[in-house]
């Protein structure tokens, strides 16, 4: 991935369709989604490595795990981590393992970081049922912290079983951004992304944010015209370096966020930094020098 001459790193995509056409989620809360955000189609991931490509992105991929909560199976962490390996230069695989499955959920971590290459994990406490701070997925984070991987935690409301008799038993509250200033503290060396504008607990999400060094916000999941002032504000200071961009496709394009981003009041100098600058740091991603120079 020749990261120089990327425009942007999308660190928010969501596989939703397998290559035997099997689905992420239950059909039920696929409705409930589309009628929260509005119908769009399912790509798969050759064609999002298409898509990012044309537009010179890359973007990071995964889907959630929520087998135990929902008893719809998953799609494979091992088919997308082997179809982004054949787009490297677009596509960052992620994983998502139910922190349910406990030990078990650790050592397949582990083999997915060391044999796939995979270089972080998706976790939607509401739609997997569990609370962050809940011991039961702390191998797991050890894991994660150890191989320094990315912890990728879904925050604050979810459009996923809106409208559904009981939100189709989805709890908001597991999704709270306070819940993570624990694993925070607990695991002061493991690299959290607080995902979306936090509604209704943005001010959380910026305090943990400024609190602590090791976690950072993704703005996917709204349009920028809708981010609340003081995420703006923060985002422009104190968070300059900890903000990324991410736009939680297919949902929502990245052409339709960067519009409305384009039209945001951010200062020059901080928005390559939200686009793509913190993000390459964070996942390790050196720029591949395009001189053909001798450097001595």
């Amino acid at each position: 991935m020749n990261v120089g001459e990327l425009t942007a790193i999308d660190v928010h995509t969501h596989a939703e369709i397998s290559k035997d056409g099997h689905t992420s989620l239950a059909p039920e809360l696929f409705g409930a989604s589309a009628g929260y955000f509005g119908s769009h189609d399912k790509p798969t991931i050759d064609q999002m490595a298409d898509y990012y490509r044309e537009r010179k992105m890359a973007a990071v991929v995964f889907t959630v795990d929520a087998e135990h909560a929902t008893g719809h199976p998953r799609i494979s962490n091992e088919e997308i981590a082997e179809s982004c390996a054949r787009h490297p230069d677009a596509l960052i695989p992620f994983a998502s393992v139910d922190p349910w499955k406990g030990r078990a959920g650790a050592r397949e971590a582990r083999r997915l970081v060391e044999e796939h290459g995979v270089r972080g994990f998706k976790f939607h406490p509401s739609i997997q049922g569990f609370a962050p701070d809940d011991p039961l997925a702390y191998p797991l984070y050890e894991v994660i912290e150890e191989l320094g991987a990315v912890a990728l935690f879904h925050t604050g409301q979810t459009g996923i079983g809106a409208g559904v008799p009981g939100g189709a038993g989805i709890r908001l509250k597991y999704s709270n951004p306070m819940l993570v200033d624990d694993v925070a503290v607990d695991f002061p060396h493991l690299k959290i992304i607080l995902a979306h504008p936090s509604f209704p607990w943005q001010d959380e999400a910026l305090a943990v944010a400024t609190h602590k060094p090791s976690v950072y916000i993704d703005l996917s999941g709204w349009s920028p015209k809708y981010f609340p002032p003081q995420l703006v504000r923060y985002a422009n200071t104190l968070l300059k370096d900890k903000v990324l961009f991410g736009s939680d496709y297919p949902v929502i394009t990245p052409d339709r966020w960067l519009a409305d981003f384009a039209k945001l009041d951010i200062k020059p100098e901080v928005r390559p930094k939200i686009l793509k600058d913190n993000a390459a740091r964070l996942l390790g991603l050196a720029p591949t020098p395009t001189s053909t120079e001798d450097p001595r």
